[in-house]
């Protein structure tokens, strides 16, 4: 049986006091996120915030020549829209779901209004803001002075802590252009996951055998986003906790 949809799927909603929550919840849309649908792109006005649940979207800057590569990933423990509540408004960037699933969407003028009210609700997401500040960061570094291997371990990694499984539906190409790198350098990278056993991949499935091989062989990159993060939000289950 498929797990029921529930806001409280997303770390954010399901850390807001019941108060908050209550205020919040029957403003809040449940909507499918299929895979390759686009949220939001360059430039143009955002009308929602989503707060994903078993989706994960990735955020990413495309060049004039074509070329990409993602600045975040965005899932269960997070949203897609900060800068609604930031002032911005726009961005230069898209938000493309990488994996589908659900999540629930919130019209801006509401977030606005919800974030206005300074409860727990504006120190979460500006806190979130910073955790997504640094991974943005991070993985910077990480493109610029680590091999493809190490980036392609982070970033498993990191999108592994957002499914309930061991395995993502992922073909080589976009993992590529996720990361930024040629295509080839992903098949290399992959290949030698594989013969160490750490991995299996077949027909756009990447299983993941060996977790503690997959972080051994990952640069620090990994370690220091997930610390930050876990600083930063460690009263995300303040509600179901309570």
């Amino acid at each position: 049986m498929s797990t029921p949809h529930s806001p409280n799927q997303n770390h954010l909603l399901a850390a807001l006091p019941t108060q908050e929550y209550e205020l919040l919840v029957g403003d809040l849309e449940l909507v499918a996120m299929p895979l390759g649908s686009m949220l939001y792109e360059p430039g143009v006005q955002l009308r929602h915030a989503f707060f994903p649940t078993t989706a994960i979207v990735s955020l990413h800057y495309v060049t004039e020549s074509g070329a990409s590569a993602e600045t975040a990933g965005v899932g269960n423990e997070g949203m897609v829209g900060v800068s609604l509540f930031m002032g911005g408004g726009t961005t230069s960037s898209s938000a493309m779901v990488q994996t589908a699933g659900h999540g629930y969407r919130l019209e801006r003028h509401l977030l606005k209004q919800a974030f206005d009210r300074a409860g727990l609700f504006q120190r979460i997401l500006l806190r979130y803001t910073q955790a997504l500040l640094t991974l943005s960061a991070q993985g910077a570094v990480c493109n610029r002075h680590h091999c493809v291997e190490q980036q392609l371990c982070r970033w498993l990694l990191l999108t592994l802590d957002r499914l309930p499984a061991q395995e993502l539906v992922m073909t080589q190409e976009l993992v590529a252009s996720m990361l930024g790198v040629r295509r080839e350098g992903v098949t290399e990278a992959a290949g030698k996951l594989q013969q160490a056993g750490v991995i299996s991949y077949r027909r756009g499935h990447i299983s993941v055998l060996n977790r503690q091989g997959l972080e051994s062989r990952c640069c620090e990159c990994y370690g220091v986003v997930k610390k930050e993060m876990t600083r930063l939000l460690s009263d995300v289950q303040y509600r179901q906790n309570a």
